[in-house]
């Protein structure tokens, strides 16, 4: 009783510590967001997507001290070498957990340009941040449910040209586009429901990835694959404030992007569609794989999705 006392005393000050640190940078990222927002020029909208920029990576630096200071976590990060700030990344990950966007934000954080990560379009009404999110270009992405595109077949595509719009203006500034193509969290009954062909992932859904690299065209440098693997468990934030995660794995494989990959039109161009599709399957297979061998390593089980006892 006393450790699990102690452990819930450990989390309930590390998220003190999360939000004091938040509202510390929330302040003057809303204070630029405002102005960015009032001021309708676009060379004053540069300036202070630079200024929030350099906001947003002094707060993860200061997440990644207080996880220094209250946590005990072996971070195994392999293939950062040869990263740039001053180029064009997608980014795409396997997804767990919401510990996720803050383990990828602690390795690329002062690497690559500052992550933008897709947001759902109904969270820009949400009080403060959704005007945040916003002023630092987080691309807002608006999806429709099978039921409701049977009723509305005329609205098929606009989610995914939603997505295209979005990323258009990335091309003026090195970026890092984050995208989790599985689309939402992996559990066992998800991957069950969505009869996936993985062990340790759910289906790629390739239609806003292949936005991005139409978007981004030419300027794209590469395409970072990220599968990570906690040891103990698949960890809650809860989890992360009180100690409970011991060792994270991160392995990133960095691909070149093949020239035929910017000049499609995965639309409108059915051949492309397909080829596209295999490219992602592919990629996901080698990384299911990688997965299941990080996994054997570090002697977790083998069952689908099963996390280690």
């Amino acid at each position: 009783m006393t450790g699990l006392v102690a452990r819930n005393l450990l989390g309930s000050i590390t998220m003190v510590m999360f939000v004091l640190n938040t509202v510390l940078w929330f302040i003057p990222i809303m204070i630029v967001s405002i102005f960015k927002l009032l001021i309708p020029l676009d060379a004053w909208r540069v300036v202070a997507s630079r200024w929030l920029m350099h906001l947003g990576e002094n707060w993860i630096s200061f997440n990644r001290g207080i996880i220094g200071a209250t946590q005990n976590i072996s971070w195994d990060f392999r293939g950062l070498e040869n990263l740039r700030r001053d180029q064009w990344y997608l980014v795409v990950s396997n997804h767990q957990s919401w510990v996720d966007i803050v383990v990828l934000q602690l390795v690329f954080n002062r690497r690559i340009p500052f992550l933008k990560f897709f947001i759902k379009q109904v969270l820009i009404w949400v009080p403060f941040l959704g005007l945040a999110w916003w002023a630092m270009d987080m691309p807002f992405m608006k999806r429709y449910s099978r039921d409701f595109l049977a009723r509305n077949p005329e609205m098929r595509g606009r989610d995914l040209e939603a997505t295209r719009k979005a990323c258009e203006h990335f091309a003026l500034a090195p970026t890092s586009v984050m995208n989790f193509l599985e689309g939402t969290r992996f559990t066992p009954a998800k991957h069950a429901s969505q009869k996936s062909p993985y062990k340790h992932l759910l289906p790629p859904r390739p239609g806003g990835a292949a936005f991005v690299v139409s978007a981004l065209g030419e300027s794209l440098h590469a395409l970072l694959d990220v599968s990570i693997v906690y040891v103990d468990r698949i960890p809650s934030m809860w989890d992360l404030c009180c100690r409970r995660i011991n060792r994270v794995v991160v392995d990133v494989r960095q691909h070149k992007v093949e020239s035929w990959l910017p000049r499609g039109d995965y639309q409108g161009d059915k051949v492309y569609r397909a080829e596209f599709k295999a490219k992602l399957r592919e990629l996901w297979q080698a990384k299911d794989e990688r997965i299941a061998q990080i996994r054997a390593a570090e002697g977790m089980a083998d069952e689908t999705g099963a996390p280690a006892s």
